[in-house]
């Protein structure tokens, strides 16, 4: 997980891997899946070919720069479980026991079903050996993606491991919930997203945050910041991580960032209030 400053960078270059921009949008609850059937297929939401794919977006390769994602099983008997993984450095075939922290954590784990209406944002614990485990707990059967996001010590850029994970039972993938410009979470928070981002333009996405139709003023700090932002790829959940810029504990959160390409998007926001986490999550189509 990289600051905003180096997050202007880093979606700059992802920019120029990927084409062009996005627009902004909103949906309902962020993490109960919709009751209604769709077929398997997801081609109605996938983005676009890129203009110039030179590299591989965040989150879609297991092995990268020399590392390896080792998810333990990939496939969990039941919607709760432990997760066990570690990341392996190729060269050596030994886990990795050496990271930078970032905002607190070594290592920050993205769970998100392939439909892209569950999500979970998980901190493992390491063993000394290297490796991680987290208990889980998944709203429905299906399909997933593990997304490891870390820093080995001593390398100066971040990457995105993305790992699949099935979770067996009956599964019936649900329809992205549709563009809207605010979002709600299960216990009556608001959260409205203003600004549009440009292709291969870094701009900025402000998010306000209320409750009850009174603004919220007292945003509580979650890992250093008062805001976190992650950005899935509708088709093939190439993974996007951003921070807000340095600011007031609310109502509003204020993001750069630069979208990878065309598309349909899912955004999820983490921001903490009243000592809790909640997610408010909003469904993005690309320009």
């Amino acid at each position: 997980m990289r600051t905003g400053l180096k997050i202007a960078a880093f979606t700059a270059a992802a920019a120029a891997t990927f084409g062009t921009a996005y627009g902004v949008g909103s949906a309902a609850d962020p993490v109960v899946a919709g009751d209604e059937k769709r077929p398997a297929a997801h081609d109605e939401h996938a983005a676009a070919p890129a203009a110039a794919a030179d590299t591989t977006p965040g989150g879609l390769q297991v092995s990268e720069r020399g590392y390896t994602l080792d998810l333990e099983r990939d496939r969990l008997p039941g919607r709760t479980g432990e997760l066990r993984f570690t990341i392996t450095k190729d060269a050596t075939g030994k886990p990795l026991t050496s990271y930078t922290k970032e905002h607190g954590k070594e290592l920050h784990l993205i769970v998100a079903s392939r439909d892209l209406t569950a999500y979970r944002h998980l901190h493992p614990v390491r063993a000394a050996d290297g490796t991680w485990s987290t208990p889980v707990s998944l709203p429905k059967a299906g399909d997933y993606r593990v997304f490891a996001d870390f820093t080995p010590r001593g390398e100066e850029e971040g990457l995105t491991l993305g790992a699949g994970l099935g979770v067996a039972g009956t599964y019936a993938p649900a329809p992205l919930p549709p563009h809207a410009a605010t979002a709600r979470t299960a216990d009556g928070y608001e959260v409205r997203v203003d600004g549009e981002l440009r292709p291969g333009t870094a701009s900025e996405l402000t998010l306000g945050v209320s409750k009850d139709g009174r603004p919220v003023t007292d945003l509580e700090p979650y890992l250093g910041a008062y805001g976190h932002l992650v950005a899935l790829r509708s088709g093939d959940l190439a993974y996007l991580h951003v921070h807000p810029h340095d600011g007031r504990p609310g109502p509003e959160v204020s993001f750069t960032a630069t979208a990878p390409s065309t598309g349909t998007y899912r955004l999820f926001l983490d921001f903490k209030h009243d000592g809790k986490v909640r997610t408010a999550a909003f469904t993005v189509h690309a320009a």
